[in-house]
Formats: structure tokens, sequence, C-alpha cells
């Protein structure tokens, strides 16, 4: 019943063309293959910025900003000073409404303690058509002083309110990896990013078996997931 009931508040969202695991980068290069070159890009948490070399090696003439707050062990570590690096106060993005074409976030908003301000941001700086892309922690243990996890359904209930339109959903690493990957060390699970982890290698074996079609793989993976992969838009 469970599964039924999220199915029917997530449809809408959840794709039906595969059901592999994905990054938050399945987006930033679906996106950038599509669109006109030199689109302006921020990645929000940016961290040490090496997000520009792939925005970059997609398009060599993206103009990329990175926006991350004042300091963090990531922040304070960077070295780089090839790009735009930015402040900002955690809440108020330092730029004009309409500024970019895409904002890309890699597993931050669970480390924003007024996720609904940022997302507001989010919406006033991308131009309308833009794109919001980029991963959230699901079921992921606490790390790095993160306030919150967000159920599929409650990530699309607050980027809606902030005014974005949620395009898809998709499943990243499962959480009963994320789960060992803490406990036994991050060594063991490291590929795990990139490759399926376990508990999706059975969900895929258990759709196969079942002739599931992906949009249902795709379900059961999202409802067990560490890491949920979104693509929004500003309507």
């Amino acid at each position: 019943m469970a599964s039924d009931d999220l199915y029917q508040l997530l449809e809408r969202y959840i794709p039906n063309d595969h059901a592999r695991q994905v990054t938050s980068t399945y987006y930033v290069e679906k996106l950038m293959s599509e669109g006109p070159r030199g689109r302006q890009v921020m990645d929000l948490g940016c961290g040490p910025g090496d997000t520009v070399d792939l925005f970059r090696r997609l398009d060599p003439d993206v103009d990329w900003h990175g926006v991350d707050i004042e300091s963090s062990p990531e922040v304070d570590g960077r070295t780089r000073t090839d790009a735009p690096f930015h402040a900002y106060d955690g809440e108020h993005l330092p730029f004009d409404g309409g500024s970019f074409d895409i904002v890309y976030s890699h597993q931050v908003f669970e480390h924003v303690r007024r996720p609904e301000a940022l997302l507001g941001e989010v919406a006033r700086v991308l131009r309308a058509g833009g794109s919001f892309i980029g991963s959230v922690s699901a079921l992921e243990p606490y790390h790095s002083f993160s306030f919150f996890n967000y159920t599929p359904y409650g990530w699309s209930v607050l980027l809606e309110a902030a005014g974005l339109e949620l395009v898809e959903l998709r499943p990243g690493m499962d959480a009963i990896a994320l789960l060992q990957r803490q406990f036994l060390g991050r060594p063991a699970y490291a590929m795990k990013w990139v490759e399926s982890s376990p508990l999706n290698e059975e969900i895929d074996a258990w759709g196969k078996k079942t002739g599931r079609r992906p949009a249902l793989i795709n379900l059961r993976k999202i409802q067990y997931c560490g890491h949920l992969v979104f693509h929004a838009r500003r309507p």
C-alpha cells in the first residue's frame, strides 16, 4: 500500500526510460549536451570548485560561478583560482534575479538550516525555463553537520512551494550501502557512487524477475535510496 500511495503522489516525476542508478552529474551531462553553448551556471555549495572542470569539458564557453559559505573544511581547502568564487550567508544568493540558466547542487541541502528560503533564492536567480539539478540526502546517516534527510515526497513539495517545477526524480546510491560505507569505512564503498550499489542490484533482479517496467523499478529504488537525484525547472 505504501508503494501504491507514493506512486500516486510521484507518478508524473518518475521516468520510465530506464532504472539505472545515477549521480548528480547525470543531469549535468544531459542538459549541457542539449542546450546552447555559453550558458551561465552556478554550482551552489561548490566546496573546492572542482565541478568547473566537468562543465568546461562539456562546454568550453560556459560561464561557471562557484558559491559557498565563507568557511568550511571544503572551502578552506580550496586552492584553485581559475574560476569565480562567491561567498554567501547560507540563505541569500549575491546575484540579480534571472542570472543563471542552470543551478547545480550536489549533496548540499541536507546541510542547509533554512532550505525553504534558499530554494526560493534558487528560483529567483534562475531565468524562466532554467534548471535546478543535483542530488540531496534521503536515507543517509548524519555527516558533516547535516540537518536533514528528505523524503521524495517532501522534496517535491519544497521545490514546488519555492516556485520550481519538478521534472524528474531518479535513484542514487541505496541507503544500505551508505550505512555500510560509513560503518565499514569509505574505501570499501568508494566505487558505489558510480556502480550499482547492492540493494539497487537486488531491486533490478526483482524487477527483471517480475517483469516490472522501469518506472516501477525506479519507484522501489527511490523508496530506499540514500541519495535522491533531481531535475527541477523554473516555469
